[in-house]
């Protein structure tokens, strides 16, 4: 017998070469590249690809209705994937163990049959016994809901051209491999192959697919880069799975917006939407509590009110700690350094930890302003009005730069019974006069400015 041959790929862009290196020559990764088993081409074609070749088509003879969406009658879902189900759309849902991933895709199958569409549940890491008492659990139950406990592809694939279902669930693509591949199941040629064969499926036949995927150590989805390349959508599990809510981020959709949030509930009956999240965010804050400031924020398209937390102590030992939880610790740097040289505080001599309660992570600028009242609050040991929320980008000159979209940001204030909102004076010229009698709108152009309005001198 031929000794088997084996190839480096790279887990980030694909490329191939016949020996390991450190870094990616055609990405300059570090430690992407991982070894694989050499399929020969006459020896390895997909079985699902359709055999009949496409012909070109004129660009002005496509037709361009409005792309079809299946309600799931999950408001939560349906937002996030951009209006509702996309027919022959396919979708990778990752997170930690035991977050939630496997309850979210039953309840999301027992929705859909109840719009008529058959279901075929692929349980590869569960038996049959397990999947059933889960969805008891639940209390789901529907005849057009198939369950199948089978992790070889092409099986599988038997089974799905005997039933014709209109959705598929795959838990987890990690689990299912192909026989005439010789690496074991979750390797990154398994991965990668099996991946497109659900792709080529899906496509073909119009069939919505679900893969749900599997986490490593730092937090990203197992397998190479390239599976989130292949599908159409992927959603994220964020938040810790030892408290009772989840929130799901959209990191790539190909028919809606990314960086959409939606926050779920744990319960004894399964996932529960939570429509305003800003009330949950916000129910367990102190009113009067120093180092805590409430800000406006976009998650995608929803505004959302968060509470930024700072605690400054004295330090005494020669290098201070600086932390941050839910915020980007070299931003966090960033706004240090422009307190320190535009108010002259002290901070080089305190510990600084910054939080964002409720487990969510902010990336936006906009945020730049409540961080550096929140930390001054603290360090002066002056609270800010409970009853004001504060948004604007902070310059490395101590300018307060403009926010996007921020009459809804003002409009998710006022809702939540917030009396003033301090905002850079640029974005004060742009609002309409129903949102100026609703709350006192307070404009600024300097962070000094700022922290005189909500700290004092």
């Amino acid at each position: 017998m031929s000794k088997t041959k084996t190839v480096w790929f790279c887990q980030d862009c694909g490329h191939k070469q016949a020996k390991w290196a450190g870094q990616c020559p055609t990405c300059q990764k570090w430690n992407t590249l991982q070894e694989e088993v050499d399929l020969k081409p006459s020896s390895f074609k997909f079985e699902s690809e359709s055999k009949k070749p496409q012909k070109p088509r004129r660009l002005s003879e496509v037709n361009l209705n409005e792309t079809p969406r299946i309600k799931t009658n999950i408001n939560e879902i349906d937002r996030l994937l951009g209006g509702g189900l996309v027919p022959g759309s396919l979708s990778l849902i990752g997170g930690d163990p035991g977050i939630g991933k496997s309850t979210l895709l039953l309840q999301l199958s027992q929705a859909l049959t109840k719009k008529g569409l058959t279901v075929l549940y692929i349980s590869g890491e569960e038996s049959l016994e397990q999947t059933s008492l889960r969805a008891r659990r639940l209390n789901l139950n529907s005849d057009k809901l198939f369950v199948l406990a089978e992790t070889n592809f092409s099986l599988i694939k038997q089974e799905i051209d005997d039933l014709k279902p209109d959705v598929l669930v795959v838990d987890s693509i990690q689990i299912v491999y192909k026989p005439e591949i010789g690496s074991a199941p979750g390797s990154v040629t398994q991965v990668r192959e099996t991946t497109t064969e659900f792709m080529h499926l899906a496509k073909g036949r119009s069939l919505s697919t679900f893969l749900i995927g599997h986490v490593t150590k730092s937090g990203e989805i197992a397998g190479p880069r390239v599976l989130e390349h292949l599908v159409d959508t992927v959603l994220y599990f964020e938040g810790d799975k030892q408290q009772q809510y989840r929130m799901i981020r959209v990191i790539k959709n190909r028919f809606g917006g990314t960086d959409e949030i939606a926050v779920f509930q744990m319960t004894s009956e399964g996932l529960i939407e939570i429509p305003n999240p800003s009330q949950i965010f916000l129910e367990e804050r102190r009113r009067h509590s120093m180092g805590s400031v409430i800000i406006p924020t976009l998650e995608g398209t929803r505004p959302i009110l968060i509470e930024a937390q700072a605690l400054v102590t004295d330090t005494v030992f020669p290098t201070p700690s600086r932390k941050a939880t839910g915020l980007d610790a070299n931003r966090l740097s960033l706004l240090l350094a422009v307190l320190e040289k535009r108010l002259n505080l002290p901070l080089y001599k305190t510990d600084v930890f910054v939080s964002i309660a409720g487990g969510l992570k902010i990336t936006e600028p906009a945020v730049d302003l409540g961080i550096l009242l929140a930390i001054t609050s603290s360090a002066r040991n002056r609270v800010v009005d409970p009853e004001t929320c504060v948004m604007g980008e902070v310059g490395l000159g101590g300018e307060i730069r403009s926010v996007p979209r921020v009459e809804s940001r003002i409009k998710e204030a006022i809702q939540m019974g917030f009396k003033r909102a301090i905002l850079p004076n640029r974005n004060l010229k742009g609002i309409s006069a129903p949102f100026k009698e609703k709350i006192e709108l307070v404009g600024i152009d300097m962070v000094d400015e700022a922290i005189e309005a909500v700290c004092g001198r």
